[in-house]
């Protein structure tokens, strides 16, 4: 007998062999049978809870497809920076939690992004001083690949006027060669090291407590990635692993290791997929460039307001050494590739990698990705859709970096995130958000897909509108996109017979209403596991 009866609902199923039901009735964490009213009627039975639909909208349920989970989950109780409106209202929001911060306690927070205020300048440690000089405080802004620290933090951490670049990190300083705090890329783990890092029971009750806001927005499941370094995947793995022993890591993680890690996952024996239907082992996530925020993202021409052409975060030849290494021993690899060079040469490494391959090797039983292609040129999409690997690309970073790639590559914006080029080339698309880095509430992403709009309109007619998706396209790239490139399309994407029960409701109709309006419909229920987790 079923344990979940759904009925009376507009069921789109993303299953090609059929597409549509209004009912819908689970057993234990599977999906029973789809179809009419008769699986009502058939499988109703006392031990079974009916839910009636009153005709809403529903979907699988949605997977984000990079997702810092660890970070955005302790980041829920640190200063909240995303919606600052200038540098005074940044220092007026530190100052409120510097008075309720014991002092020498660290104060950190994220999300700043100097594009969005009115004066568009980077905030140095002068500015934080102001406001502390007794708590070290450091703020990432919104892409993670720049942050400020003020001078405690600088002190903690040892920077001075001598201190180094660090490999793969950029420490600015003023015209006398101090320090300004700001810090791009591994610099900023120069800071990062000396913060007092969670407990693993603190991380645990972290993304413990965050998981109803995840089920508040429709999402089952996420592909978790680390920050560069690293030094968060044990902590995260620990946690993950803890709350799933306990039956309470009610989400589907798809977990990538820091590549710095390769050697070891070798000698395990560990390959891409190992693991169970919550907490899996996934890809080897490397960085070819920075970020084009911070203006350290490869490109093949120079910015328009630096007059660099950003910098490789990781040699080449390494990485190419690392996927060769890493395809053999059966580890899928994901790397993240903003600049159009970076995108260029990460696809020439992937083609000799390919051309390589033994058949006496373990192959990786999922696709490679390449994450975020945000600049490429068309050349260059045509050879990325040959090699099979996936994008893993983040809508809502379109509406959200559109000031930021004009100022800095002006017109040849024309080359950044070419979604409708990468689709008609074959190229296969999963979506997420970044999160923290972006807000992860999937509804946004497919708005901003479909529309290339921010959400108060603009834009007037989108953004490069040639590169809009359409609605099934945005919404494959949160269902068997994700499902595809973790090789669980047997088990999850579609509402079909056999797969595991996780979907969500809707309030609207996403598929009626104006697109403009996607970003204004709210979850009412989500299903995970079989069983109701979100009920709105």
């Amino acid at each position: 007998m079923p344990d979940l009866i759904l009925y009376n609902g507009n069921i789109l199923t993303m299953d090609p062999h059929q597409p549509h039901a209004t009912a819908l009735a689970i057993r234990s964490n599977r999906i029973l049978a789809l179809g009419g009213e008769e699986i009502v009627r058939d499988l109703a039975g006392r031990l079974a809870r009916p839910v009636d639909l009153q005709g809403r909208l529903v979907l699988p349920g949605l997977t984000d497809s990079h997702f810092h989970l660890y970070d955005w989950s302790l980041s829920q109780s640190e200063l909240q920076l995303a919606d600052t409106t200038s540098l005074k209202d940044l220092q007026t929001r530190l100052a409120q939690r510097v008075a309720v911060t014991p002092a020498g306690n660290w104060i950190k927070g994220q999300g700043w992004n100097e594009t969005r205020w009115e004066h568009a300048i980077l905030p140095t440690a002068a500015e934080l001083d102001a406001v502390s000089k007794n708590h070290p405080v450091i703020l990432w802004r919104s892409d993670l690949h720049l942050a400020v620290a003020n001078s405690r933090a600088l002190e903690l951490a040892g920077i001075t006027e001598s201190t180094p670049d660090p490999p793969e990190g950029l420490i600015d300083r003023d015209p006398a060669g101090k320090p300004s705090g700001i810090l791009r890329e591994l610099a900023i783990n120069l800071v990062r090291q000396v913060t007092p890092p969670p407990t693993e029971e603190q991380t645990a009750q972290a993304i413990r407590g965050a998981l109803p806001e995840l089920h508040r927005l429709g999402l089952t499941g996420v592909h978790d990635f680390r920050i560069m370094g690293g030094a968060d995947g044990p902590p995260a793995f620990h946690a993950y692993q803890r709350l799933n022993a306990a039956g309470e890591l009610a989400l589907r993680v798809w977990m990538d290791l820091p590549g710095e890690r390769l050697d070891e996952a070798i000698a395990l024996g560990l390959r891409s997929g190992f693991g169970d239907d919550r907490l899996r082992i996934g890809h080897m996530k490397y960085f070819s460039d920075g970020s084009q925020g911070a203006r350290t993202a490869w490109m093949l021409e120079p910015y328009e307001d630096t007059g660099n052409t950003g910098l490789p975060l990781t040699p080449m030849h390494q990485i190419a050494q690392s996927i060769q290494r890493a395809d053999q021993a059966g580890l899928a690899v994901a790397v993240h590739a903003i600049g159009d060079r970076a995108n260029r040469e990460l696809i020439d490494v992937f083609e000799e990698v390919l051309k390589k391959r033994r058949s006496g090797d373990a192959l990786p039983a999922v696709p490679h990705r390449i994450e975020h292609v945000q600049n490429i040129r068309p050349e260059d999409v045509l050879r990325l859709a040959e090699l099979g690997v996936v994008a893993s690309v983040q809508p809502i970073h379109v509406t959200d970096d559109i000031d930021v790639i004009e100022h800095s590559v002006g017109t040849r914006g024309r080359f950044a995130y070419p979604f409708r080029d990468m689709i008609d080339a074959g190229v296969s698309l999963t979506l997420g958000s970044d999160a923290p880095v972006a807000n992860p509430n999937p509804l946004w992403g497919i708005h901003a897909a479909v529309t290339r709009q921010r959400r108060d309109g603009t834009p007037s007619g989108g953004w490069y509108p040639r590169q809009r998706l359409s609605l099934a396209e945005a919404m494959w790239g949160y269902t068997q996109g994700p499902a595809l490139v973790s090789g669980r399309g047997a088990h999850l994407g579609s509402l079909s017979p056999g797969k595991l029960a996780d979907l969500i409701v809707l309030d609207s109709d996403i598929y009626q209403i104006n697109p403009a309006e996607i970003a204004q419909a709210e979850v009412v229920m989500t299903v995970f596991d079989g069983k109701v987790v979100y009920e709105g």
